[in-house]
């Protein structure tokens, strides 16, 4: 038996697991490299490897070591190697050179030099001269010039080994079937799988994850169905031995056949799964990996049978493959959120290129490693996900109760503090049971009751929010600035608060034009609030509006019980919430259209929030009008909430009590033929045109769309309920 030197390469990261699975194989001597992993064997090992190794990229017999600098020392190198003994006669060849010296600066020229010396020899010994053939060698020489040594090879695997055969395309930077491998080697996977454990990935893309997984599982070897190694075209290649371990491994593949075993995955993008079924018909794994299309949101443990323990591994999208990275965060907390909830007492290992999207899961890692995917370095982090592992959302803390208060004191009320803060209470007493009843956490707990102190006070998830109205011209600034300093401190005493840092305060100064719609400020601090059964993302501090109309709660709520089954258009949808009650409703599809760039980005962030996929629920920047005239699609649910008054950059301006006629004509264009548009406006004093109800079914709803935090006052808000006559049918 000859015993050969080899070397197996691999991704960074991945050596140390590299070294235990060839520990595994047999080889030895074993020892860890930064190109991968050094050891010895015999040939019928190396075919094993490539067969079976589910981390090398590559294997290579290395035929020597020696010292150079210059170009004519690298050729003289080369001569020491009988060439054709490895090369038989008429094959083509590719040098892989890698490395330089003072002499040696580019690739090109290295190869060169050891091609002219392989070429020499097959002339010397009156052979034919070898050809070169850069896609498709016969043969593929290794070179690496690292340190003033240059050590030569042959390349036993060909081309690499992570390319599997069974991913024909792998999406939007693809997780590399090596990596998979290694992160489920990581977790224990191979051991778990044999233990009856199961496998879950809420994300799968192309189910890379799901895919290496079942190949451990049902003990096959990743490389039985690739066509070619690179010892076909070898001199020293042994076909008998390499077709006996061949036989021997699909001997195996059809023993661990019959193995039960629970793999599935999940993705909102039905384009992925579709792709990822073409993978598992490659394979033949149509009856082991089961896949379905559903969004994050509606992802669950399964119930057909008890799986108290499994691994949930999922490769999310990370900065690299997903053009909206203010919606990172959230995808992540509300993947925590999955993990915490429904996989108790199972382990998940989530991959990411950027640690702070990890800590944004809100769960304690056990284990962290980093593997570099191409030039990607990945974490790969791993949870037990028990009791102890408590899951941090990205909430923040609500107001502190009376026993939760500290010491500090706030500042001494003044007569007109005392006054706010006592209408703050009364307030809130005669809401408390309808905000206990119907869950609610977001509300208008003060809306100008005393004229003299003429603001809103918002609660959002028990923080304060204030957004001063503007005073009459007849109001000094001196009274103006003393009453909302009263409104403040009324409100600091209410939250028993030891300072007003912390209550977001929108002071409505005096300008002209839009300056009062200008940004307020670049915190970018963001607050997750609960609403039914969805949450989203609002904002304090930065914008006069937070993100969330409180006023239009009713009306998302009709929309998530009318959405079931629906295609739903949300028509200047703001920040998406209504999108996100009519996804978790059951909308089949939706479609939010805004001008604005901001609130779409926010949108998608809201979206990833709850878990909704991007392809299902799709967001469109554009004027609505525009949109309105070019689109040919009908939906079944819309939302009309246009503003009163628009003269934005880039649009035409817009007037809705003079516009709206044409705008309610351009979107009931859209409207399915049994459809429902709700249309809403908060400009005061408006008249819904003669026209629109002879030419519709118009059903005017204000009273029951206005909530009870909002009833006390004027109307904050009209609403109307369109449909068309019965019989007319849509062209």
């Amino acid at each position: 038996m000859v015993i050969h030197r080899f070397t197996a390469t691999c991704p960074a990261g991945v050596g140390v697991y590299l070294a235990q699975e060839l520990t595994e194989f047999g080889a030895r001597e074993v020892v860890e490299r930064p190109i991968g992993v050094q050891f010895s064997g015999d040939l019928g090992l190396a075919y094993r490897i490539c067969l079976w190794s589910r981390l090398a990229n590559r294997v290579i017999l290395e035929l020597g070591s020696y010292p150079v600098q210059t170009g004519d020392e690298l050729y003289e190198a080369a001569c020491e190697i009988d060439w054709p003994a490895h090369l038989p006669e008429g094959r083509s060849l590719m040098v892989d050179f890698a490395g330089r010296s003072s002499d040696v600066r580019n690739p090109q020229f290295g190869a060169l030099r050891i091609k002219d010396a392989i070429v020499d020899q097959h002339r010397a010994k009156g052979r034919a001269r070898p050809t070169v053939d850069v896609k498709s060698p016969d043969i593929r020489i290794h070179a690496r010039l690292s340190k003033g040594t240059i050590s030569l090879g042959i390349d036993l695997s060909g081309e690499s080994l992570h390319r599997r055969g069974y991913r024909l395309d792998g999406g939007l930077a693809p997780l590399k079937e090596n990596i998979a491998a290694a992160a489920l080697w990581a977790a224990d996977w191979p051991t778990k799988s044999c233990e009856g454990e199961a496998l879950i990935d809420p994300m799968c893309g192309s189910s890379t994850l799901l895919l290496e997984g079942a190949l451990m599982a049902l003990d096959i070897a990743p490389g039985l169905k690739r066509r070619s190694f690179g010892f076909d075209g070898w001199a020293g290649h042994d076909l008998s031995q390499w077709r006996a371990i061949k036989a021997e491994a699909e001997e195996r593949r059809v023993a661990a056949s019959g193995r039960a075993i629970e793999i599935r995955g999940y993705d909102g993008d039905i384009q992925a799964v579709r792709r990822s079924q073409e993978n598992i018909q490659r394979l033949g794994l149509e009856n082991t990996v089961r896949l379905r299309c559903k969004d994050l949101a509606a992802v669950t443990r399964p119930t057909h049978r008890d799986l108290p323990r499994g691994l949930l591994i999922v490769n999310p999208p990370w900065g690299e493959r997903m053009g909206s990275p203010d919606s990172l965060p959230p995808l992540y907390n509300r993947l925590g959120q999955l993990m915490s909830e429904e996989f108790e007492g199972w382990r998940g290992v989530v991959l990411t290129s950027e640690l702070d999207l990890g800590k944004a899961i809100g769960l304690r890692a056990s284990k962290k490693h980093r593997f570099h995917n191409g030039r990607l370095e990945l974490h790969c982090l791993q949870f037990d996900l028990s009791v102890d592992n408590e899951f941090r959302s990205l909430a923040q803390h609500a107001l502190r109760q009376p026993s939760e208060r500290v010491n500090d004191e706030p500042p001494t009320l003044t007569e007109g503090a005392e006054v706010v803060m006592n209408r703050l209470r009364k307030n809130y007493r005669r809401l408390k049971p309808w905000i206990e009843r119907e869950s609610i956490s977001n509300y208008r707990l003060y809306d100008a009751d005393i004229p003299e102190y003429a603001a809103a006070i918002d609660i959002y998830e028990g923080h304060l929010h204030i957004a001063e109205y503007a005073a009459p011209k007849s109001i000094p600034d001196e009274t103006a600035r003393r009453r909302l300093n009263d409104l403040v401190l009324g409100a600091q005493h209410y939250a028993g608060l030891p300072s007003a840092d912390s209550i977001a305060i929108k002071r409505r100064q005096r300008q002209r034009g839009a300056g009062q719609y200008q940004k307020l400020g670049a915190t970018a601090d963001r607050l997750v609030v609960h609403e039914g059964r969805i949450k989203a993302l609002v904002n304090l501090h930065d914008y006069l509006d937070t993100g969330l109309f409180l006023d239009h709660r009713p009306l998302r709520s009709w929309i998530a019980r009318e959405a079931k089954g629906r295609h739903f258009l949300n028509l200047f949808s703001y920040t998406g919430v209504a999108t996100l009650h009519a996804a978790a409703g059951g909308a089949t599809t939706s479609t939010s259209v805004d001008a604005s760039a901001t609130y779409l980005d926010w949108f998608k962030a809201n979206l990833a929030l709850n878990g909704f996929s991007e392809r299902q629920h799709r967001g469109v920047r554009s004027d609505v009008r525009t949109w309105l005239a070019t689109d040919t699609r009908h939906y079944d649910l819309i939302m009309l909430d246009p503003p009163s008054f628009s003269n934005s950059r880039g649009e035409r301006d817009f007037d809705v009590q003079a516009d709206h006629e044409t705008l309610l004509e351009l979107a009931m264009a859209r409207l399915s033929s049994e459809g429902v548009l709700y249309f809403s406006t908060n400009r005061r004093r408006f008249e819904l045109s003669e026209s629109v109800t002879a030419r519709w079914y118009v059903e005017n709803v204000t009273v029951s769309s206005i909530p009870k935090d909002f009833s006390r006052h004027q109307r904050i808000h009209a609403c109307w309920r369109l449909q068309h006559p019965r019989g007319v049918e849509k062209a």
